[in-house]
């Protein structure tokens, strides 16, 4: 044990503690926040010492991410992005986005020429015919980059990928093929498109697993892609091997005592049936809790429902999509889904449920009544994610079950002008990720990046989340705006409360730990809509200074 007491002044230190919300400085010892304060207030400790390096900076509680998805830190290893939007890599590499249908097939046919071996598979990401609505990429624009290499390009939901025929013919898809998901041209064949995991996962071994592989580098990755947003805490919402040694092996292998972030690990809860297996698997990853430390947590459960309202797969309650579209896709049916909801519940486990569409909102909301009235459990903080069209009645509902929301308000940036002109309409568009009215029913929420959906970014989130802004310049749904004492609440305390954490994390102090983010702006003193352009220098993990890869901060301890 250190018993020296460090002092750290800063321009500012904003501490999401009700108590004490503002002071200028704090002291950390033992990776523990000591006190915050003066500087004066905190020459008082014992051996205490004055660290100036902060002095001009903004100290925030470190942010907390509780829906992200390790994986993406690998896709910037041997994959293409072809995204609408401007992309950092955790390298911090500018990637501009493709905004016509010509920019995609251009960058695939760069990356095609690139490749050596005629047969190796070419993978993109980040691509969404929505965008391009008169010249969608579908398999006879894929086949003119190459009608003999296997490419796939996933869309940036993650829940739609296109394909070529090669890729066609060797996972044997065709006019016969009567999985649903496999998208048709009017002539009855298949046009490349497959939507959801049962029509993805017909050709998921051509690629060499999924979209989110795993490895040690790429969790590095993920780690430093982390800290250069100022994220302490960050989720891996769908790990799929938990449950054995070797499936746990690269976390356990990987976050050490010098791991830069703290991951907290969800395992995938899907496709378990409705016999004795959800209840065998409940009891196992139980068990698998008690293996976590400090920088590393297991335990906890994601289930799925629906699919994206985008991908237009996601399930809605009346009246529906704006053209009529036919409903969404369920991942589970609603037997699987109690059964596997049940299990982990009556486990003690966390469970975050994905949920698009109302419709999805109300089956959780169903099952969730249900399991509480035949086993209750207080202070579950079962978590709807997305949470995109849940109505104001469900909110009210969630409120009554204690159930929290974990809110997209990223998909009012990356697509609000298709949700309000092609795909909802403008009235239940500007309903979307309705955060305010979530709030007003007494539901805890967070916001959420979902990466590698769109940018890992917080204080990007918390714009949107401010301003509800389109890129056409429209305000889509002004009356759902937070302000910004709530937004950085949702992204720093409220996300460490739906994870169980918000005893160690989410907040700046005594006693908790000693994770902040260093800002060269004070977010209360910035316009809204300039908040994601505020520069994040690093983080201090437990008391352990982390740089950002754009920042200037001194080496780390």
């Amino acid at each position: 044990m250190n018993n020296r007491t460090v002092i750290y002044p800063a321009r500012i230190v904003r501490t999401m503690d009700p108590s004490r919300p503002v002071a200028t400085a704090f002291a950390v010892r033992d990776g523990l926040i000591r006190a915050v304060g003066t500087v004066e207030e905190l020459s008082v400790y014992p051996h205490a010492v004055i660290d100036e390096r902060y002095a001009e900076a903004v100290i925030v509680p470190g942010f907390v991410e509780a829906h992200a998805h390790a994986g993406s830190g690998g896709m910037w290893d041997g994959q293409v992005y072809v995204g609408y939007f401007d992309r950092t890599d955790p390298d911090g590499n500018h990637w501009p986005g493709c905004t016509s249908t010509g920019a995609i097939l251009e960058r695939l046919r760069e990356a095609e020429s690139a490749l050596e071996d005629p047969l190796e598979p070419l993978r993109a990401w980040g691509m969404d015919n929505i965008y391009f609505p008169e010249s969608s990429i579908l398999v006879r624009e894929l086949d003119t980059v190459s009608g003999a290499r296997p490419i796939q390009v996933n869309h940036a939901n993650g829940h739609v990928a296109v394909v070529n025929s090669a890729v066609l013919r060797m996972a044997g898809i065709d006019a016969s093929t009567v999985t649903k998901g496999v998208e048709k041209y009017a002539d009855g064949t298949p046009n490349g498109e497959l939507r959801e995991f049962a029509a993805m996962g017909l050709v998921h071994e051509l690629f060499g697993g999924g979209l989110l592989s795993l490895s040690p580098r790429t969790l590095r990755n993920f780690a430093q892609d982390a800290v250069n947003q100022g994220v302490t805490t960050i989720t891996d919402l769908g790990s799929m091997g938990l449950l054995t040694e070797e499936g746990r092996a690269t976390y356990t292998d990987t976050v050490d005592e010098d791991f830069p972030v703290r991951l907290n690990v969800f395992q995938f809860g899907m496709g378990l049936g409705t016999g004795s297996l959800p209840e065998a698997t409940a009891q196992a990853l139980a068990a698998v809790k008690q293996l976590g430390h400090s920088k590393l947590r297991f335990g906890n459960v994601k289930l799925m429902l629906d699919g994206s309202i985008q991908g237009f797969t996601a399930r809605l309650l009346a009246p529906g999509y704006l053209g009529d579209q036919p409903n969404g896709i369920w991942n589970t049916t609603p037997e699987e889904f109690e059964a596997a909801f049940a299990a982990f519940h009556r486990a003690g486990l966390l469970i975050h449920v994905h949920c698009n569409g109302d419709q999805a909102s109300d089956l959780f909301l169903d099952t969730l009544e249900s399991v509480l009235t035949k086993y209750p459990r207080p202070d579950h903080r079962h978590t709807m994610t997305h949470s995109q069209l849940t109505t104001q009645a469900q909110y009210r509902r969630a409120a009554a079950l204690g159930a929290c929301a974990n809110i997209f308000s990223n998909h009012l940036w990356y697509w609000g002008d298709q949700h309000a002109d092609r795909i909802l309409g403008w009235d239940r568009a500007s309903r979307m990720n309705a955060t305010r009215s979530a709030l007003n029913a007494g539901v805890p929420i967070s916001l959420h990046c979902d990466t590698p959906v769109t940018e890992l970014s917080p204080l990007k989130t918390m714009k949107h989340a401010i301003t509800r802004l389109t890129p056409s310049g429209r305000i889509l749904g002004e009356l759902e705006r937070l302000d910004v004492e709530e937004a950085l609440h949702a992204v720093t305390l409220g996300a460490a409360y739906m994870l169980k954490m918000d005893g160690e994390v989410g907040s700046i102090e005594a006693g908790k730990r000693a994770d902040v983010a260093i800002l060269d702006q004070d977010p209360y003193e910035t316009a809204p809509e300039e908040i994601g352009t505020i520069r994040v220098l690093g983080t201090m993990l437990g008391g352990r200074h982390q740089n950002a890869k754009s920042g200037a901060l001194a080496s780390a301890d």
